[in-house]
């Protein structure tokens, strides 16, 4: 299948490369000329603009945008529009909120163009293991693109969840379930560093992948970060957040679903970038003003 892939970031890229080992054409376009070269060498077809990219594809064209979420899809949505044809494909593979992947679908749909939304998963290693895909739309669309998605999941890896927006809202609540699973290990790996025993969490994370009730790639992942690193010296306590925590606990506030520990998830990242609380500095003057508690002061 020929298809247009616009975005080469650490998973555009990987992505194009994936459809490439099997056997796909994909004209790509990216605002780095750079990587289109590094892509080029791997198979894939250069354009020097998106009206280019589409020129450069058959009748029923297809767009897969691999780009962050907000502005740069409007932006490219709305070049795309004025290029594309009645019954042609626009695929938003990014982490993109679903209240505005349904309103992008309507706007798509005014000018006949479907708009299809993909959830991906699988970071920097979907190129050897697949990308776990969940995708909303129109269900023609969505069949019509099969051979992509096969070609990009592992074997049973993909999901038709349902009308637009639907494939957004389930990576969202997805990674919202992602944030309270690596809390949950952070948090148990700092139990047992801070124990008084000289424990090898690099051995006892490696156990826990076999028959253990607490296994998983996120797991597996922990034991290599440790192997790298046992003690995390080399890192700052300083843990970023993209948007889907943030939209799953606005969504379960919406549906009021009580996502207690997504939302602690997300508030303990918030807290790991603060150089100081003046929350903390409260509670001990207050501990001090009540009961006379000692404080530690800067001097």
């Amino acid at each position: 299948m020929k298809i247009g892939f616009v975005g080469l970031g650490k998973m555009g890229f990987n992505m194009v490369h994936r459809l490439l080992n099997n056997n796909h054409e994909v004209v790509v376009w990216d605002r780095s000329a750079e990587s289109i070269k590094e892509i080029e060498k791997l198979g894939a077809i250069g354009a020097s603009s998106l009206q280019d990219l589409v020129e450069k594809l058959p009748l029923r064209k297809v767009v897969w945008l691999m780009v962050p979420s907000g502005k740069p899809v409007d932006e490219n949505l709305e070049s795309l529009l004025a290029l594309l044809k009645k019954d042609d494909i626009i695929i938003d593979g990014g982490n993109s909120y679903w209240r505005d992947t349904q309103q992008r679908a309507e706007k798509a749909a005014q000018n006949g163009i479907n708009f299809i939304d993909c959830g991906t998963s699988g970071g920097v290693w979907g190129l050897q293991n697949g990308y776990s895909l969940m995708y909303g739309g129109n269900k023609d669309a969505a069949d019509y693109l099969e051979p992509i998605i096969k070609s990009l999941a592992p074997e049973n890896g993909y999901v038709y969840c349902g009308v637009s927006g639907t494939g957004h809202m389930v990576k969202m609540v997805h990674n919202g379930i992602e944030y309270g699973m690596m809390q949950s290990y952070a948090e148990g790996f700092e139990i047992l560093e801070k124990a008084p025993y000289d424990i090898d969490l690099t051995k006892v994370a490696d156990a826990w992948q076999y028959g253990s009730v607490v296994r998983s790639w996120l797991l597996e992942l922990a034991v290599n970060a440790l192997k790298e690193d046992p003690k995390l010296e080399q890192l700052q306590d300083y843990v970023s957040d993209s948007g889907e925590g943030r939209w799953t606990v606005q969504t379960a506030m919406d549906f009021d679903v009580p996502a207690h520990v997504i939302t602690a998830s997300l508030f303990t990242r918030f807290q790991s970038r603060q150089k100081e609380s003046f929350a903390m500095k409260m509670l001990a003057a207050l501990r001090n003003q009540f009961g006379g508690h000692a404080v530690k002061t800067k001097e």
